[in-house]
């Protein structure tokens, strides 16, 4: 695919302007580390405008019907699927992410705001019986669901669209306004979506999107008492230090994971092997729920083993925007040679490379390792690169204790024909997610998504964040 590389600025979006400043960023294609496109960064100022209007609209506004939601949300949702190629081409640009890929994240983006358009309109609280109470004969009370106000939603680059639709959409349904900080590297695709939710007729007020380095201005979102709740994706170190200082104000944190699948000694093979290697190494590993760590009977590892080398060697890595290619770059090269430095410690520690082990600038290829250990960074960190692991167990139980024995806790996979395992496994996996004969890197958009331990709290997927990003108020009538 011949791209034509048109360098366009990009204001930033405050109280329904488009807003120029000072400074601006350099936004790079990944593959090619040409500049594509510059952004405006954002100062103080700036942030304290974008803060001040989803404040100001929230408070003085009577708010969106239920169906004025909705028709908003379900416009953007058609408007994205319109724009679909264009969408694709600036993910594929800012991420690296191979374009038939970039595709499928807009079409479910595009779901993701369809969805959320849907579950506006059914917001609902519930009946209490008080009048059941000694006391309360002449009471009746029920519940209402009323948004939490000013949401902030801190994105990350690795699914740049979909995750902001995430975030943005079910915030929108919910009635709330929304402060937006894209990630640093990827911004240009939030302002395109932003420019979208404005054509579909969004007022002024309700998202403000800024853009910049995180510490700075995550330091000032986080300390700013008008907002009332922080949806965040990214490392559990900086979820841990928004929670520590927000205080009392809620959070959905969506936050590390490394995560394991089970491939137990009655599993079909050939499609444990096929799963595991695309949903290891897509999006060059750069997913929380890639799969990183396989536990495998020992009495088939080495047939599996050679099943996945197999299937992994099939992936094209290249230029992602060749239809042919499944593997693009790492989103820098710093990255891929932090990759490169995991998969050379752990050999040094004992590990054996399988096949892989190459890095070509900002790409490193699809690597899998045998003869781990549980202390190595490769098993016991967050990779997020195309490398994977396979450790040997001898008895199921043996495999859930190594899954679990990890600090993360988002999603796991078990591959088993039995249906007593599969059970089982749910109730002796401690994740966010379990998921029977798939890999851990599945997700439809309208399921509840999120993790334990170190991988964070609250859900994502529309009807359960908007359950986070609304408050539920009891309302007692005394007749």
């Amino acid at each position: 695919m011949t791209v034509e590389l048109k360098k366009e600025h990009y204001p930033l979006y405050i109280n329904g302007e488009w807003v120029d400043t000072v400074s601006q960023t350099k936004v790079k294609n990944k593959y090619t580390n040409e500049i594509f496109a510059t952004i405006g960064l954002a100062s103080k100022k700036e942030v304290d405008a974008a803060i001040a209007s989803a404040r100001a609209t929230f408070d003085r506004e009577k708010g969106l019907s239920p169906y004025e939601r909705y028709d908003i949300l379900k416009k953007t949702a058609d408007y994205m699927l319109e724009a679909k190629e264009e969408l694709a081409k600036i993910i594929t640009m800012e991420v690296g992410k191979p374009y038939k890929d970039s595709v499928v994240e807009v079409e479910r983006a595009a779901q993701t705001f369809e969805i959320s358009a849907e579950e506006a309109k059914r917001i609902h609280g519930e009946g209490i019986p008080v009048e059941a109470s000694p006391g309360s004969e002449n009471r009746m009370a029920f519940t209402v669901r009323v948004p939490v106000g000013v949401v902030c939603a801190i994105t990350p680059f690795n699914v740049p669209l979909n995750l902001v639709a995430h975030k943005l959409a079910p915030a929108l349904a919910a009635g709330n306004t929304v402060v937006l900080k894209p990630a640093e590297v990827t911004p240009i695709i939030a302002a395109k979506l932003v420019g979208i939710l404005e054509k579909a007729g969004l007022p002024k007020g309700y998202v403000n999107m800024i853009s910049g380095p995180g510490a700075m201005i995550g330091d000032l979102l986080i300390e700013d008492p008008r907002i009332n709740l922080y949806t965040f994706t990214g490392s559990p170190a900086v979820g841990l230090r928004i929670k520590n200082r927000i205080g009392l104000r809620k959070a959905c944190l969506e936050l590390g994971s490394n995560s394991a699948v089970i491939v137990h000694s009655d599993a079909d093979m050939e499609k444990a092997a096929k799963l595991c290697a695309g949903k290891s190494f897509a999006n060059a590993g750069q997913v929380c729920i890639s799969v990183q760590r396989i536990y495998v009977h020992s009495s088939i590892i080495k047939e599996f083993a050679a099943k996945l080398k197999e299937e992994a060697e099939k992936l094209v890595v290249g230029d992602p925007f060749d239809v042919q290619t499944d593997i693009g770059p790492m989103i820098s090269e710093k990255e891929a040679v932090r990759a490169e430095s995991w998969v050379k410690e752990a050999v040094e520690q004992g590990a054996a490379i399988i096949t892989g082990g190459k890095r070509d600038g900002a790409i490193y290829y699809p690597t899998i390792l045998s003869q781990v250990k549980e202390d190595m960074k490769v098993i016991c960190e967050e990779v997020f690169a195309p490398i994977v692991s396979l450790v040997a167990y001898d008895n199921i139980e043996e495999a859930y204790h190594l899954v679990n024995q990890s600090k993360y806790g988002l999603q796991a996979g078990i591959f088993t024909s039995s249906l007593n395992i599969a059970m089982e496994a749910t109730k002796k996996i401690h994740t966010g997610g379990i998921i029977i004969n798939d890999a851990s890197q599945f997700r439809a958009d309208q399921m509840p998504y999120g993790g334990v331990k170190e991988s964070g709290w609250g859900k994502e997927g529309p009807k359960y964040a908007i359950e986070e990003m609304t408050e539920e108020k009891i309302v007692v009538i005394n007749l």
